[in-house]
């Protein structure tokens, strides 16, 4: 195989090559390089060349295999190398890439294209980690936006039906976030999509995901005002007064929150309240691995996140909700 691809050139020309497409899926699938059966584990496993797939040694139903078998790429028609291209610039494109442009740059269809773009955006979610953010003298910042048309944007009759409450919120989708500061161009993300009445909600979010003892700045939202009482060493500023008190602010994950409603206004214009989630998803992946890497490395961290993900369109489309992520 050749050296592996750091820029989108290079990856042109490296994924055009089935044999490369094939070791460099390979050692991500099973990073001892050898093969195993997707069924049964056996590593009794034969590739059989002229049929692009791999066969298991054992006796049981479905022992041919793909590398798609088990991945996101599953039952896909679509070929490897343009899945991994379509991936290649969702993973690197700091504003997010539409499907307008997967379909144009790989020669797929606009509906097929933007199936790809959520399969791919399955494989970057947020799993949570075993460790918490934070630590005695280290700081975390909190922080709630929501995401959605803007009101005068709206046509009378959609702007009477959407908006029942308060303008800025109403008729959007309510995302909270945790900043983990790690000076300048290391700080990490954590955020996901909460209900619109969320206030006992951030709390027992915090405490899962921040240690006790750190330092937990925010704005004035009463959510938050009881974090002080639950082991946290809370600060707050008052953005109807000021933004900064020295090193109480929340400037991090607003900064985050402009990043991501500048890609889904710029690049996606419109949203489904129900996919929110999965754009979110992707945008903290490319923040968290924004810096000390290229952007072949970054790609690299992405695809090791296929294996083990499936996403079915009726799951896609809503008629299926809430079992994306029951495996």
């Amino acid at each position: 195989m050749k050296r592996e691809p750091k820029t989108l050139q290079e990856a042109i020309k490296f994924f055009s090559n089935p044999e490369n497409v094939r070791a460099y899926l390979t050692i991500r699938r099973w990073p001892d390089g050898i093969a195993r059966c997707p069924r049964c584990g056996s590593d009794a496993v034969v590739f059989q060349e002229k049929y692009n797939r791999f066969q298991c040694g054992k006796k049981h139903s479905l022992r041919q295999f793909t590398l798609k078998t088990g991945t996101i790429f599953e039952d896909s028609p679509v070929a490897l190398e343009k899945w991994l291209l379509a991936m290649w610039m969702v993973v690197n494109c700091k504003n997010g890439v539409s499907s307008y442009e997967i379909h144009r740059a790989i020669g797929v269809t606009q509906k097929t294209a933007w199936f790809m773009d959520h399969r791919i955006r399955f494989a970057l979610h947020q799993q949570t980690p075993d460790d918490k953010m934070g630590g005695e003298g280290s700081a975390v910042e909190a922080d709630e936006t929501y995401i959605g048309g803007l009101a005068r944007n709206m046509h009378a009759d959609r702007r009477r039906k959407t908006i029942q409450g308060r303008t800025g919120a109403a008729g959007k989708t309510a995302v909270f976030g945790l900043l983990e500061r790690h000076g300048k161009g290391k700080s990490k993300v954590r955020a996901q999509v909460i209900p619109n009445a969320w206030k006992a909600t951030v709390q027992p979010i915090i405490k899962e995901n921040v240690q006790e003892g750190t330092n937990v700045y925010t704005d004035e939202h009463g959510a938050y005002f009881q974090l002080g009482q639950e082991g946290f060493n809370h600060a707050f500023v008052r953005h109807a007064e000021y933004y900064v008190d020295g090193a109480v602010h929340t400037n991090g994950i607003e900064n985050f929150w402009a990043l991501l409603k500048r890609s889904i206004k710029g690049t996606y214009v419109a949203i489904e309240p129900f996919h929110t989630f999965r754009y979110v998803d992707e945008q903290a992946f490319r923040f968290n691995h924004r810096f000390d890497m290229n952007d072949g490395e970054r790609f690299d961290v992405a695809v090791r996140g296929i294996i083990g993900k499936r996403l079915m369109y009726d799951q896609l489309t809503g008629k299926n909700q809430g079992e994306e992520f029951a495996n």
